[in-house]
């Protein structure tokens, strides 16, 4: 993951004075599946391959247990990067039909959708899954705080964290984006087989519908929010039968949805 030491130069009512201060790196990587170009992603450089795992997940692109090759084929001093992912055509889901053709900003996973068709909305429900136990919600923040590295240094990563079903850590990413950090984290499970184990994510900021989605086709049946959650969020975690919880902060929190 990477930061920037910037040099710059900080005006007060009373003085100037030049200062040192870290910057979250934000810089697009280029996916190319089986030699066509697929999307751009806005992202902090760091976990390239889970996220490209992540993304394809969620995306119904690829979903076999077997990873991908994926080659790094170029990348610039400043993090502009081009990843090759292969991938047997009889094994391409239905998502690569819909190929994003827009870039992906790092605020937002769905500016890439092309038609109102492509939100696909499962008719399935998440079922047998664990409750949360809310007492243990101070305890994974904390957790959570502890590896957060790159907003320690910066303010300007957010971060997911996913936990098994006894409250065990099993991975934290960070990045500029949101869903990109999801991504990462569920991406990082799937190479190590570890994704059935995953039952409870916690995110920093808020939660708008494509976290959700990410989290039902990752099989996570709870999301815990230290900000707010959009109506679409809400909407989409009844749908699915995920539980919702927003403004975790304090020792307060909010249930939107309870499977």
């Amino acid at each position: 993951m990477q930061t920037l030491l910037y040099e710059g130069i900080k005006k007060g009512d009373c003085a100037t004075e030049k200062i040192n201060d870290f910057l979250v790196v934000e810089a697009p990587l280029e996916i190319s599946i089986n030699q066509s170009s697929f999307t751009v992603v806005m992202r902090t450089p760091g976990n390239d391959f889970e996220l490209i795992r992540g993304l394809l997940h969620a995306e119904d692109i690829y979903r076999s247990e077997v990873n991908p090759k994926m080659e790094v084929v170029s990348d610039t001093p400043n993090a502009f990067t081009k990843i090759e992912v292969t991938i047997p055509e009889n094994l391409l889901g239905n998502g690569y039909m819909n190929k994003r053709s827009l870039l992906s900003v790092s605020s937002c996973g769905i500016c890439g959708k092309q038609q109102l068709d492509d939100f696909e909305i499962p008719k399935t429900k998440l079922k047998n899954h664990p409750q949360i136990n809310l007492d243990k919600l101070p305890e994974m923040f904390a957790v959570m705080s502890e590896h957060q590295q790159v907003f320690s240094l910066t303010g300007g990563s957010h971060a997911a964290v996913i936990f098994d079903e006894n409250y065990a850590f099993l991975t934290l990413k960070e990045d500029i984006g949101r869903h990109n950090a999801v991504d990462k984290c569920i991406g990082k499970l799937i190479q190590t087989n570890q994704l059935k184990s995953a039952a409870f994510m916690l995110v920093s900021g808020r939660v708008s519908y494509e976290i959700i989605t990410k989290a039902f086709f990752a099989k996570i049946s709870t999301i815990v929010a230290v900000s707010a959650c959009s109506s679409l969020a809400v909407d989409y975690a009844k749908e699915f039968g995920i539980c919702l919880i927003g403004f975790s902060r304090d020792n307060k929190a909010t249930i939107y949805s309870n499977n």
